[in-house]
């Protein structure tokens, strides 16, 4: 039937491109009879077993298709050299950025107040909401506004392992972020998370490119924050003495999410968006994938066109770690999936992860880094992250990502800060009903004559524009204050 959509011929299911008997658009229906216990594929791929006989015409769900095993053999880079022909490389596009003294670019200016534990949240905030207040940046065009990078830990917890590295990590990733024209770090002064110690592991040299303060030592929050303001007012001519100029696509980092996902986002935005990655990386840009447990049972797509034996490794070695974390913890791998993307057409994680690794193009897969790590290989790398959206982010940003590309079929308010959010909608109802949210509809790929190759096409020119400055919608909205969320793991002490 016209309403129903066949992805690959060996699938066992199609989807409802529009309602029908009381299920929305994304939904699934069975192609043929599936035996109880039988395998059922979508992508070509399993996502997981029949529970009980479904009947050709039945609805395909969480009450007749549950979790199974997947492919656990892995031939490292055995589609490599079709990997590297699809991002041939290609003459760079251009954007207008900033071009910092040490040859990075960012495309973005701010000035980041970044808090070493949670006791300086407040002070912060306090002081980007004075500096606005006061005017401080109007007479500095170049300067897009000071920000606060707040976060809910910093102490009470342990002075080395997991925790404490993503901390760190997140903490100087966002002061050095080739958006931040100046950082000041503001602590408390007694907390684990101390800036000397930063200072120390990650410095190499560049202490002028942060400035740090303790409330204890500025006899409490008040007179810190106006510490901090005067601080601004001697920091903010030379932030803004500079201008954009033109800078090669090569430059550019994305770093790619999925949220609120539904049975279309793997149909229409994340396949368009993974075209965009492509030309992006034949230029020579780069792009993160991460959302570790949202890769979990597609590995094998990624696994095929590894650079090498190593970077596949790493990968194969961070599902492991997360089979053992989230099972020390009383859950599984298919706990991910969420009641939102469920009710949206997703049923298993396997289901979930075949659409979500489509937004990462066809290149090769260069690199496995960990969490909030700077990333320094160009082409497709894998950031290890949690599938929760703003800890995701907060890691590609730390690593160095200008701006987030961010897929959704259910509707997200998520925005970012200093790197802003580009907003995909992958049906054309979510595209009505959230204007104001999204940038691109992608749901036209199915209801109209647009094509997979028009809308990478249309998500690339939208990067650039970005890039050059012209605000995206969450940036219009103002969001993207309160989304740093880095990961904490270990005991809060």
């Amino acid at each position: 039937m016209s309403d129903l959509l066949v992805l690959h011929p060996d699938d066992d299911v199609a989807i409802l491109t529009a309602a029908r008997k009381g299920l929305s658009a994304a939904h699934k229906i069975a192609r043929r009879p599936i035996a109880a216990g039988h395998a059922v594929r979508k992508f070509g791929q399993i996502i997981g077993t029949a529970q009980t006989d479904i009947a050709e015409g039945d609805h395909v769900h969480s009450h007749n298709l549950a979790m199974s095993s997947h492919q656990t053999h892995h031939e490292i880079g055995g589609t490599l050299d079709t990997a590297r022909a699809a991002v041939t490389p290609r003459a760079p596009g251009t954007f207008k950025g900033y071009r910092r003294k040490d040859g990075r670019v960012g495309i973005r200016n701010y000035v980041v107040l970044c808090a070493t534990v949670n006791c300086s949240a407040t002070v912060i905030r306090q002081a980007a909401e004075e500096a606005e207040r006061r005017g401080m940046l109007d007479a500095f065009p170049n300067v897009d506004g000071v920000i606060a990078v707040a976060h809910g830990t910093g102490c009470g917890m342990a002075a080395k392992g997991p925790g404490w590295d993503n901390l760190q990590r997140v903490l100087w990733g966002y002061a050095t972020h080739p958006n931040t024209g100046a950082a000041i770090f503001v602590g408390l002064g007694c907390e684990v998370m101390q800036i000397a110690q930063m200072q120390a592991r990650f410095g190499q040299g560049r202490s002028h490119a942060f400035h740090g303060l303790t409330i204890q030592d500025n006899g409490g929050t008040r007179t810190t924050i106006e510490a901090i303001l005067a601080k601004l007012e001697t920091l903010l001519p030379e932030v803004n003495d500079i201008t954009r100029e033109d800078c090669p696509s090569s430059e550019l980092m994305i770093g790619l999410q999925c949220g609120g996902s539904d049975g279309l986002s793997g149909v229409t935005a994340n396949p368009a968006l993974g075209l965009a990655v492509d030309r992006l990386v034949a230029e020579g840009g780069t792009a993160i994938l991460s959302e570790t447990p949202e890769i979990y049972g597609a590995e094998s797509l990624l696994l095929s066109r590894a650079v090498s034996r190593d970077v596949g490794q790493k990968l194969l070695d961070r599902l492991d770690w997360w089979e053992t974390y989230t099972r020390m913890n009383g859950a599984e791998m298919d706990n991910n999936p969420s009641p939102g993307n469920k009710a949206g057409g997703l049923t298993t994680i396997l289901e979930k992860s075949l659409g979500a690794v489509a937004k990462a193009g066809n290149g090769p897969l260069a690199d496995v880094v960990e969490y909030g790590q700077t990333v320094t290989e160009r082409g497709l790398i894998f950031m290890d992250t949690p599938g929760f959206d703003p800890v995701s982010a907060t890691g590609q940003i730390a690593g160095g990502a200008h701006l987030i590309v961010f897929t959704t079929g259910r509707g997200s308010a998520f925005g970012s800060k200093p790197a802003p959010t580009l907003k995909l909608a992958t049906n054309d109802r979510l595209y009505r009903s959230m204007r104001d949210d999204m940038d691109i509809n992608c749901g036209d790929i199915l209801t109209s004559d647009s094509t997979l190759d028009a809308k990478g096409d249309e998500i690339y020119d939208a990067i650039l524009a970005a890039a050059s400055g012209d605000a995206t919608k969450s940036e219009a909205l103002g969001l993207g204050d309160h989304e740093c969320v880095p990961w904490q793991i270990g005991a809060v002490m």
